[in-house]
């Protein structure tokens, strides 16, 4: 199985004032499935598939990662994709 670990985090808003970093594809299907504050538009579905084929070893992990960016983007919970610093 391919490593789902991402060289640099994802940060996403976290509530009204925070913020998280997701490091690996399980984090950032868990935040699709539990954290997400949007509609389940076609991005989020896309990204949610992206995620099931990396952990199924289908995809790289990094289409995962540029997939959920894409959907965070859409409901402006997107911070960063660079290291942090």
């Amino acid at each position: 199985m391919e490593n789902n670990r991402f060289d640099i985090p994802v940060t996403v808003k976290s509530g009204e004032t925070g913020s998280q970093l997701l490091h690996t594809v399980r984090e950032i299907s868990h935040n699709l499935m539990n954290n997400w504050p949007g509609k389940k538009s076609p991005k989020h579905r896309a990204a949610l598939q992206a995620c099931h084929d990396a952990l199924a070893g289908d995809k790289p992990a990094m289409n995962a990662r540029r997939a959920f960016i894409a959907a965070a983007r859409e409901v402006n919970v997107f911070i960063s994709d660079r290291a942090p610093g």
